[in-house]
């Protein structure tokens, strides 16, 4: 047994060494694009996961979406994606800032909605509010009020000139 773990242990060694490394492309997407490319992919993907129909019922294909908006092609993608992820650190740097990137926009995105349900919130509260009867009743009574103390300033103004003559 020791010997059957043995060989195949110096077999796996041995087949390993041979890995060549893709060279560096000449249309390598640049670093921090790449950054850009892949945040989009996956908020693309997570579109199309959540509402594939809307997407394709607005005639967005997501794939050449991209490709016009990075002035990229998918062959130079995948060159770039291959070269990336075989220098890892690199690699693991770029994933890494497309996850803080990602978390942000989760963010903003949450303060967002939380915002627009806070309106819609008070919009249905002034809306319940308002159907109530006795906001009704208060809204006339505060209207009588107004009522009675407009007349009462009008007691208070000085009477027309014709009604000055009349009155002596």
């Amino acid at each position: 047994m020791r010997l059957l773990s043995g060989l195949l242990f110096l077999v796996l060694f041995v087949g390993c060494q041979d890995i060549k490394k893709s060279p560096k492309p000449d249309d390598l997407i640049p670093r921090e694009k790449m950054v850009d490319v892949l945040t989009e992919i996956s908020l693309l993907h997570g579109a199309r996961s959540y509402n594939k129909n809307l997407l394709e019922e607005k005639g967005i294909d997501p794939n050449r979406y991209i490709y016009q908006k990075y002035n990229i092609d998918s062959l130079q993608l995948v060159k770039s994606n291959d070269y990336y992820a075989e220098n890892y650190t690199i690699y693991q740097e770029i994933y890494s800032e497309v996850k803080e990137r990602l978390e942000s926009l989760k963010v903003e995105y949450d303060t967002l909605r939380e915002r627009e349900e806070r309106r819609k919130d008070s919009l249905r509260e002034l809306e319940r509010d308002s159907l109530r009867p006795d906001s009704i009743i208060e809204i006339r009574k505060d209207s009588l009020l107004l009522l009675r103390k407009s007349k009462r300033k009008d007691k208070q103004l000085p009477l027309p000139i014709s009604r000055r003559d009349s009155i002596r």
